[in-house]
């Protein structure tokens, strides 16, 4: 097999959530910022087809791309180190891969073969692996094998990129191991078992790590260096040091210090240079030196894992970098927000984000923190479930339509200001069903919206079944709340804003997928830049006052 795309195998070892998702959108940003056509792709080994019928308690937030894919949050990460849009062919599960093998097999496919996990289930896995790369449009695909080594769900994938590193070439495909030396601090030492053993059973699966990246975190001594080489049959220059850093947007630097690029580009047979990082410096600077704050509330019901709204918070990272503002994000549970409590907890912010979500639990606190910040004048900005929840609150505490609600959360409301949409009505099955992926939205003129984006026309990324219903929109309309945002074809009203209120805006659509370091989501950016100036215009009363 003859092949102009190089391929990066990322495998994982020890334990799992140690980045290999960080390490592959690291050094993709560094191949990248060489001039080399880069992408990175995520192959899940649960049974799941994809992440969408996950809870995110279990998995972290369902990302999505363009494509309306629902996949693994880790795409997030690469979209926002790259800028480049990710798509269904960038994130492949086992659940995908065996539904597909199964179809073929049901079509008589492979004329009454016995079908096997050696070859067919491997075959697909490879040909999956292989979509971006023979796409013509990429030089180098980074593939990241979730879960860990010795995992017996992963063993197909492990056989898969064992056959194609033999199929590819040995300039064509390398492997990256990401493993873990811990420290002890009884005995004051780094220990370089864990990663030994699992290098180790890497190789009894027939592969071979050509560079080690180990999570460390302490300095990795020279001595610890050369052993690791020695007995994992690596060179020394291969032992890359992932030591704990204070942001994931340091970790490329501090892999082009470690230089990973140089030894990964060396072994592929291809030249290296040195990266052009200067734009992504500039966003660290002024992520690291802001000179403001501003504390913004994230209303919620998952908010333990901060996983669950991952894309959220990265999403205020590069708007508070816009801005040169740090944004501190306080975490409110929505079950726990009550009329009583509402002061209390919302009266100091600067700002109130509510989140999207399925499902009745927290449902009133989310409307609560939204009649509070509404009659507080309090910068807000509603996302999915969190728009909803405005037309709710709005047509419960404005208009006076007692028991408003979606019929998501009460079938028998009298006033469904929100309801399933028509397309939803006759589908019964849950997994990659809802409106997703990207769809056309036309702003008002005069509105918040159109100034922040500066345009009549956008694209934003979608996850939902429900919507606001059009009965009640010359009502609610007539009372103030404005929808400023449509889709052309449908009708479906995307944004509602409140006119006399500061900076009130809610989004049927998810703007913090869309969000990366090089493009910051300008709804982000304006939310925090008006988030920035209540905080003035409130010092500022106070000082008169006094």
């Amino acid at each position: 097999m003859t092949t102009d795309t190089k391929y990066i195998f990322v495998t994982g070892g020890v334990t799992s959530s140690l980045g290999k998702g960080i390490i592959a959108a690291s050094l993709a940003k560094l191949l990248q910022a060489q001039g080399y056509r880069t992408t990175i792709q995520k192959l899940d080994p649960y049974i799941n087809v994809d992440p969408g019928t996950l809870n995110p308690y279990e998995h972290g937030e369902c990302y999505v791309t363009d494509d309306g894919a629902e996949t693994d949050l880790d795409l997030g990460h690469y979209e926002r180190f790259l800028n480049v849009p990710t798509s269904q062919s960038n994130n492949v599960t086992t659940g995908r891969i065996y539904q597909s093998v199964i179809q073929k097999e049901r079509r008589g496919e492979f004329l009454g073969k016995t079908v096997q996990v050696i070859p067919h289930i491997t075959d697909e896995i490879k040909h999956r692996i292989q979509i971006l790369g023979n796409s013509g449009d990429y030089d180098i695909v980074i593939t990241e094998i979730g879960g860990t080594v010795g995992d017996i769900e992963s063993l197909p994938y492990v056989e898969a990129v064992r056959q194609l590193r033999w199929d590819l070439g040995e300039q064509n495909g390398i492997v990256i191991h990401l493993t873990l030396v811990p420290y002890l601090s009884a005995a004051g030492e780094l220990k370089t078992k864990p990663t030994q053993h699992s290098v180790k059973t890497l190789m009894e699966s027939g592969v071979q790590a050509d560079i080690l990246v180990c999570r460390t975190e302490h300095e990795l001594p020279e001595d610890l260096r050369r052993k690791l080489a020695l007995f994992c049959n690596v060179r020394e220059e291969a032992v890359i040091q992932s030591i704990d850093a204070s942001t994931i947007y340091d970790v490329p630097n501090l892999m082009l210090e470690q230089g990973l690029d140089k030894v990964v580009l060396k072994k592929l047979g291809l030249q290296s240079d040195t990266p052009n990082l200067e734009r992504w410096n500039q966003f660290l600077n002024r992520h690291k030196n802001p000179k403001e704050e501003v504390t913004i509330g994230l209303i919620g019901k998952y908010v333990e894992l901060q996983d669950s709204y991952k894309s959220i918070l990265e999403a205020f990272i590069h708007a508070g970098a816009e801005n040169e503002v740090k944004v501190r994000v306080e975490s409110i549970h929505s079950e726990y927000l009550t009329p009583e409590s509402a002061a209390k907890q919302l009266a100091h912010l600067d700002g109130v984000l509510v989140a999207p979500g399925f499902g009745e639990r927290g449902i009133e606190g989310k409307i609560e923190a939204v009649r509070y910040v509404r009659e507080n004048n309090i910068p807000f900005l509603g996302i999915c479930l969190g728009m909803q929840m405005a037309v709710i609150e709005y047509s419960r505490n404005v208009l006076g339509l007692e028991n408003a609600n979606s019929t998501e959360m009460d079938p028998a409301t009298p006033h469904p200001v929100i309801d399933l949409m028509e397309s939803q009505k006759t589908i019964t099955d849950k997994g990659g069903t809802m409106r997703l992926g990207a769809w056309d939205c036309e702003l008002m003129e005069g509105s918040i919206a159109k100034e922040v984006y500066g345009s009549s026309q956008i694209k934003e990324r979608h996850r939902h079944r429900y919507e606001f219903n059009n009965d009640f929109k010359s009502q609610i309309e007539d009372a103030g709340m404005k929808a400023t945002g449509f889709n052309p074809d449908t009708g479906l009203v995307e944004i509602v804003e409140i006119p006399e209120n500061n900076w009130f805006v809610g989004v049927q659509y998810h703007p913090e997928y869309k969000s990366t370091v090089a493009n910051p989501h300008p709804l982000f950016v304006a939310f925090v830049k008006a988030a920035l100036s209540f905080k003035t215009n409130k010092k500022g009363a106070s000082v008169s006052q006094n």
